[in-house]
């Protein structure tokens, strides 16, 4: 396949890739309802449903202008072989394989995201700040981009450098040994995320004694769960909105509660929310994301296996020859189509384990602190009560609050 047959394919997958998103977003935007369904009647008043309302549909055009952008950068750059430009310019200060790919990937990284600092600025102090939700002051919110520039820069640079020095001294057949690399990091970042990535963004404290964690305490021992990491993060320094989750395996394993949750709920609210994080341990669901996640990497791997090599892939994108990591480029943006179809399969996966962590907390626990706590969570975070259906099959990782309320009173 020559080099422009490559980038009309390319730029086909981009195009109708945004075309779908843009018109299922709005679909999405349109499917409002000024009723809700009775099962949801009580989360909202009639003022605060309109704010709702408000912040979904400001939202939605405010990714509308980003993602806009995003799809001309992106058809600009690839008509006009920019990403070839770039590499014959940075030729000029290495010529070095591994040296050249970092570089090239740092400038793009730098200038994307300086491009994007309006609208990340925009989404935090405006949007966010316009509906009560931002508690980030600017300091904050330099501090954690400065932060995340330094864990790209480190784990991206690392991730870089294995995969290019495998493919050097392996050649076709390095996607064994990276895959092997990578399936290890993401089992590491995994069981270690909450003791080695949160502390650099929010403080975690050990849940204090008192009522709480003796009813949480009492809850784990009645289904046999060990319970030793429970810690409440200071979600509440950048955000009002809540959250709670699960990480790590084993002996490592750590259950995080927001602030906000805790100064929102119930006991029997905090209890119930704990029991469905237990649920999904108790089936399993970290371990099992963690395998498909390995078995698509190699998948992904061994496909690219397939192209590395192949100098069109390169020269699709304006180079005169052969780069790796123009290559690796080129080849995401190809295999972007099966990206998404994986995407929607574990999304429905993700919904199935919802389904399962909230029937193991009504019978464990109780459906009904469950629901309410869900309900206060939706209402306090301006949730999206009627989705449309399409939009949730392709985007949501949860059921709608609707559709786990329905499950729970079965």
């Amino acid at each position: 396949m020559t080099p422009n047959s490559l980038l009309i394919i390319i730029l086909t997958i981009i195009i109708v890739e945004f075309i779908v998103d843009t018109v299922v977003e709005y679909i999405n935007l349109k499917h409002k309802s000024t009723q809700l369904p009775p099962q949801l009647q009580d989360i909202y008043e009639p003022e605060k449903y309109a704010t709702s309302q408000a912040y979904q549909s400001e939202q939605t055009r405010f990714g509308f202008i980003t993602g806009s952008l995003s799809f001309i950068v992106s058809i600009v750059l690839l008509v006009s072989g920019g990403f070839g430009a770039l590499n014959s310019f940075l030729l000029q200060f290495t010529t070095h394989p591994i040296a050249l790919a970092l570089l090239f990937c740092a400038v793009l990284y730098f200038v994307n995201d300086i491009i994007t600092l309006p609208f990340q600025w925009y989404s935090v102090f405006v949007i966010e700040e316009k509906y009560g939700f931002n508690k980030m002051d600017a300091k904050t919110f330099v501090a954690d981009k400065l932060k995340g520039h330094g864990l790209a820069i480190v784990i991206g640079g690392v991730i870089i450098s294995a995969l290019l020095l495998t493919v050097s001294w392996l050649g076709t057949s390095f996607w064994v040994a990276a895959w092997a690399f990578l399936s290890v990091t993401i089992i590491f970042i995994n069981m270690f995320y909450t003791s080695l990535i949160v502390p650099l963004f929010n403080k975690l404290t050990p849940l204090e004694d008192g009522s709480l964690k003796t009813a949480i305490t009492t809850y784990c021992k009645k289904v046999d769960f060990s319970m030793d990491n429970l810690f409440v993060v200071d979600g509440s320094k950048r955000s009002a909105k809540a959250n709670a989750y699960f990480s790590g395996l084993g002996a490592k394993k750590k259950v995080v509660l927001y602030d906000t949750l805790i100064k929102d709920h119930t006991e029997e609210e905090l209890v119930a929310v704990l029991a469905h994080e237990v649920g999904h341990y108790k089936h399993k669901h970290i371990i099992q994301s963690m395998l498909i996640a390995v078995v698509q990497m190699g998948i992904m791997l061994f496909i690219f296996s397939l192209f590395a090599f192949n100098d069109n892939l390169s020269q699709a994108l304006g180079a005169d020859k052969s780069y790796l990591h123009l290559n690796l480029m080129a080849f995401g943006m190809l295999f972007s189509p099966i990206s998404t179809f994986l995407g929607i399969f574990m999304s429905i996966l993700s919904r199935k384990n919802e389904y399962q962590a909230d029937n193991f907390a009504k019978n464990t626990y109780s459906a009904t602190p469950l629901i309410t706590a869900l309900k206060k969570l939706s209402a306090n975070n301006l949730s999206n009560l009627t989705p449309h259906p399409l939009y949730v099959f392709l985007n949501y990782s949860h059921p709608t609050l609707l559709q786990r309320i329905k499950n729970m009173e079965k």
